[in-house]
């Protein structure tokens, strides 16, 4: 009888420590990370219950041509072409899924003009998967960002 009583404690004891989900902070993914193509810095910043993410530097800041700062020259719409590069909000609308995982938000690449549905991975603290894609997750990129700070 003595060992039943152990052996119900210990189902007991393990089924309640596994019917909880570890929590993870939302703002985990706050701050400055390094792009993976190495030539830009992201801040990523929380505003109300959603994320975004601000172009802060850039490794070639300047158009080599002109020796001004570079704009957007690749966007579909001519009237923002002139707009600066820097802080430039490239990523927004990202919400946390409780887990590690900040999805439903989207990303522009001023590389090619284009705007991305996207999702953020944390891996660990400094290391952030960031996929962007057309339609599902399936068909997409990914990028693995390093914290700066």
């Amino acid at each position: 009888m003595k060992s039943f009583r152990l052996s119900a404690f210990f189902l007991l004891c393990v089924s309640t420590l596994m019917s909880f989900t570890p929590q993870y902070n939302p703002d985990a993914v706050v701050g400055t990370w390094l792009n993976g193509t190495k030539r830009g810095h992201i801040q990523i910043y929380k505003k109300g219950e959603h994320y975004f993410g601000k172009l802060v530097w850039l490794r070639e800041p300047t158009d080599p041509s002109t020796g001004k700062p570079k704009t957007d020259l690749k966007n579909n719409q001519s009237a923002l072409r002139s707009r600066p590069l820097l802080g430039m909000d490239v990523m927004q609308g990202f919400v946390f899924d409780g887990g590690k995982v900040w999805e439903d938000g989207h990303i522009y690449n001023p590389e090619d003009g284009k705007e991305y549905n996207c999702k953020m991975t944390l891996k660990n603290p400094n290391t952030l998967d960031v996929r962007g894609y057309v339609g599902i997750s399936l068909l997409g990129k990914t990028q693995t960002w390093t914290r700066v700070n």
